[in-house]
């Protein structure tokens, strides 16, 4: 059928991971279909296409026909995080006022994650001092001008920086997000002399009253912008090459979607994409299967491992998220959801140290050349080959057999790496490795968890990632988890996020006010300049959206204290004093909550404010279709359980459960995606909405603990 008989009626979620490319569609008369293919590193954009294909051929079409009825092609990637951890940006240059040459080699004062850990070498600069240069200016506080910017100087840096071979600049002056005048000069003064170089400046990236976090944020999105507009650009030139025709939009780190020409002016958002939106998905999944506010959201992949939260019913975000370059952790300065990643996924490879212990981790055999099973090369044992031969996964059914798995080489590995080393057999060496690498899950859980205050026996957990089902039985029973929700797009959770996030934009800006002598005509003026950003933000990009939503908070302290917490604010206006005892008291709550301890006598200082803008994209309710592959008969499998042994698990595909159904363990439950163990002592059930429920036993708890 042509393009014009069906139009635009199909959306398309896509995450791109380090070992698979997950695709969702969203539209299809069979409902939500979902397709997952390797990633390909050397080409990400050839891998997306890849599971499109596949994606066509499963559902008896052509790629070009069915790009051709996709409206909206959303798509989350790892390629800006990749490209830090692997120190693959552009050379970048850094300006900054006279005498603070040292900003990013400072930081706050330290620079350490652990402070007294002092194994660890202090953090060099994102950007080397070699390549950060000073013009002499200064602007005060207030925002006036005590020294003149010097454009001779800023032009004998720029003929600098075109002998040192640059490809980015960032800027970040003092004071600039009070008066922005001096670095939107130098920015001219760049197009001038160094035409073609992209550059970024902090004042309008990220204005921040504290320097370091700007000057962070300005350095990280300047040395993306070569590598992720070209990314971006020839994304969209091969999808519309391939016949696509509709809106392209990439998820950002804040849990939202933005236009891809958006996002290739300040590709910062587009570092941890793909993980911000498992948690979008999470919080649907634990409303409609568990009616919970309080959700751990897993994101299990082949590369790593993802939490994230859902605390009454909202998504924590932090201020302090840390890119990792070259084993040194530098600040984005960027709100963005609060996810916790570990390098324990099923590519993990498990080693013995020559003092005997066994580690899974961080190392990642990835995509290429894969774990040992997979028969493309890789000779370490990762965990993906441990599961192989505990028995969890069936080697002739591996993405419902679309490859093949090889068994014999994964227990040889685990055998010579593993098992021999520590004196172990075959079975006792893949379970070790199988449990460490859950271990170390569970410690990323609780670390995020504590931090939230939430604790994880009073919380729904939802399993997503294509190795959800393998692991997740035995980290609830470690956290004592009573329930575990297993969503049907389980296996791609953050791509059918994709499809639930929202158009969404924050705009920020400096103004110092305090409840002791409050400025009513500065807040009501700070708020109509955010609401008007808001405001034009519709009127474009949000043109054709199906509603929207403006959020207002500020940062705000205690005086004289050093940091700041973010408090929502109830109403976008400021106009008795009601107004600011209302606010005074919810600072002091949320002061509570995060610190455990308050002051309400105190005053209170506002130091930023913010406002946020949330544009609804038209979208279907998550359907689950009929089944994807027809059900097969039930089998017999060994597989080994800790503390049980060797013991014959049922086997059950997915398709074969009836809606209702409650299965007791030792159980496996398949589908062409993932697959679900259920230890003994634990039951599970498939739900209407087609997601899987795992009950986990108190007495199977115990045994774990």
């Amino acid at each position: 059928m042509s393009q014009s008989a069906i139009g635009h009626d199909l959306r398309f979620g896509v995450d791109t991971g380090g070992t698979f490319t997950d695709l969702v569609i969203e539209g299809l008369p069979e409902g939500l279909r979902f397709f997952k293919q390797p990633t390909t590193p050397d080409d990400p954009i050839r891998g997306l296409l890849d599971v499109v294909g596949f994606a066509a051929t499963q559902l008896k079409t052509d790629a070009q026909s069915l790009l051709a009825r996709c409206g909206s092609f959303v798509h989350g990637t790892t390629r800006a995080t990749n490209a830090i951890v692997e120190g693959a940006t552009a050379k970048t240059a850094f300006i900054t006022t006279r005498g603070h040459r040292d900003i990013l080699l400072i930081r706050e004062g330290g620079g350490r994650a652990a402070p007294l850990d002092y194994t660890f070498s202090y953090p060099d600069p994102y950007i080397p001092r070699a390549l950060s240069h000073e013009v002499p200016e200064r602007v005060r506080a207030d925002g006036q001008v005590s020294e003149p910017l010097d454009e001779a100087a800023v032009i004998e840096v720029i003929k600098t920086l075109a002998t040192q071979d640059i490809e980015a600049v960032a800027v970040c002056l003092l004071w600039s997000i009070v008066n922005p005048a001096h670095e939107q000069r130098i920015g001219a003064l760049l197009e001038e002399h160094l035409p073609g170089v992209p550059y970024t400046l902090s004042h309008q990236l990220n204005p921040t009253i504290r320097e370091y976090r700007r000057a962070s944020s300005a350095a990280i999105d300047a040395s993306l912008k070569p590598l992720m507009s070209r990314y971006i650009q020839n994304l969209d030139g091969r999808l519309r090459e391939a016949g696509f025709s509709g809106r392209l939009l990439i998820l950002t780190s804040a849990g939202g979607v933005l236009d891809a020409s958006d996002v290739w002016d300040t590709p910062i958002h587009t570092i941890g994409s793909g993980p911000a939106a498992a948690p979008v998905a999470g919080r649907h999944y634990a409303q409609i299967d568990a009616g919970s506010g309080n959700a751990i959201v897993t994101d299990a992949g082949g590369t790593t491992y993802d939490v994230g939260l859902i605390k009454n019913g909202v998504i924590p975000w932090t201020r302090e998220t840390m890119v990792d370059r070259a084993g040194q952790l530098h600040m984005t300065g960027f709100p963005s959801v609060d996810v916790r990643s570990i390098g324990a996924g099923g590519g993990s490879i498990g080693w013995v140290d020559r003092g005997g212990l066994l580690h899974v981790g961080p190392q990642s055999a990835g995509s290429s050349p894969g774990p040992v099973c997979w028969g493309r090369g890789g000779t370490r044992p990762t965990v993906t080959d441990a599961c192989v031969v505990l028995g969890y996964v069936d080697p002739d059914y591996f993405l419902g057999g679309a490859m093949k798995i090889h068994a014999q080489p994964a227990a040889d590995a685990i055998a010579k790496d593993v098992g021999g080393p520590l004196g172990l057999g075959l079975d006792e060496a893949a379970d070790a490795i199988f449990r460490l690498a859950c271990e170390r899950m569970v410690t990323a859980i609780e670390d995020l968890t504590l931090n939230q205050g939430i604790d994880p026996q009073q919380a729904v957990m939802i399993g997503g990632g294509g190795g959800a089902g393998l692991y997740s039985a035995l980290i609830a029973q470690r956290l004592g988890i009573d329930r575990v929700i297993i969503p049907e797009v389980s296996a791609a959770l953050s791509a059918a996020g994709a499809l639930l996030s929202d158009l969404t934009q924050d705009f920020s800006t400096t103004a110092l006010a305090t409840t002791r002598n409050f400025n009513f005509e500065l807040a009501a003026q700070t708020i109509e300049q955010l609401t008007k950003k808001c405001e034009a933000f519709v009127a474009g990009a949000g043109a054709g959206t199906v509603g929207h939503e403006i959020t207002y908070s500020v940062e705000a302290r205690y005086p004289n204290q050093a940091w700041e917490i973010d408090v929502p604010l109830r109403s976008a206006r400021f106009t008795s004093a009601e107004d600011v005892a209302a606010f005074r008291e919810d600072f002091h709550k949320a002061h509570e909550a995060l610190f455990a301890v308050s002051d309400p006598a105190s005053e209170v200082e506002i130091i930023a404010w913010h406002a946020q803008i949330r544009c609804m994209l038209p979208r279907r309710p998550f359907q689950s279709g009929p089944p994807s592959d027809a059900p097969r008969q039930e089998r017999q499998r060994s597989a080994y359980f800790t503390g049980h042994g060797r013991v014959s698990a049922r086997v059950r595909s997915y398709e074969s459960l009836a809606i209702g159904e409650t299965v007791t363990g030792p159980v496996i439950v398949e589908s062409l995606v993932t697959t679900v163990v259920v230890p003994p002592d634990a039951s599970i059930t498939r739900l209407e909405s087609g997601s899987l429920v795992l009950d986990l036993l108190r007495q199977n708890r115990v045994k774990a603990n």
